[in-house]
């Protein structure tokens, strides 16, 4: 690998994920006014986006500290969203597990929806880059969005009580998921994961605390998982 070719993959990466800006902003904006209106103050909410870079999990868990929920049921939940972060690595150490151990360390901090699936779009299109070019595009694919995060955070903290509600910034989350979702559903397991889910999620809407959503986390897993294992019994008997 060559310091041009790395620069190359990289300034690639900033490029496919400069169009995520658009649902990045007005969702980081808006973490920052639910936070300040549930009663975080800066530092606090600027903790949560530094800290954990995970949009999803960052709403869920303000959303259960202002229902009072105890502490083990914000931390399971917060979990239980990011869980497939878990998953998201695991498909990514074929590709990047040869990297050195302090740029794994510095890639799993930056790892988050957009930038994974791009990244997997991109090693499979591009199967000869090499590792160090592999990690120049993540990183890359993180650049614009990573700022963005942090600096819209602050502004929707700072801000965010003087939007006006006609706006409608929460139409951010549900897009954001709807473009990764899409094209990753390639596969029966991950459709029958993603029906599961979204079933068990409405089915068990009424326990307390959105336990429900942890209960469709883990069938959805346990779905994927045995559809992909009768997919490949099926295959070796054929």
């Amino acid at each position: 690998m060559t310091s041009t070719t790395s620069k190359s993959a990289y300034w690639r990466g900033i490029r496919n994920g400069l169009p995520f800006l658009f649902v990045a902003i007005p969702f980081a904006t808006l973490f920052g006014v639910v936070a300040t209106e549930a009663g975080f103050n800066i530092l606090e909410t600027m903790g949560f986006s530094v800290l954990i870079i995970g949009g999803a999990a960052q709403f869920a868990a303000v959303q259960q500290m202002v229902d009072n929920s105890p502490t083990l049921i914000v931390i399971a939940i917060a979990l239980a969203v990011n869980l497939r972060m878990a998953m998201y690595s695991a498909a990514l150490v074929p590709y990047l597990g040869s990297a050195p151990l302090w740029q794994r360390v510095l890639l799993s901090y930056v790892l988050f929806d957009q930038n994974y699936a791009l990244s997997v779009l991109e090693y499979e299109k591009r199967p000869e880059m090499s590792v160090g070019e592999k990690v120049a595009f993540f990183v890359g694919a993180a650049t614009p969005i990573i700022p963005a995060w942090y600096g819209m955070t602050l502004v929707g903290a700072l801000v965010g009580s003087q939007i006006p509600p006609e706006y409608a910034l929460d139409f951010a989350l549900p897009i954001t998921f709807l473009s990764i979702l899409a094209p990753a559903i390639r596969t029966l397991a991950h459709l029958l994961a993603a029906v599961v889910s979204v079933t068990a999620a409405l089915i068990f809407a009424f326990l307390p605390f959105n336990l429900g959503l942890l209960v469709a986390a883990v069938l959805a897993m346990i779905t994927g998982a045995q559809t992909e294992l009768w997919l490949e019994r099926r295959g070796k008997w054929t």
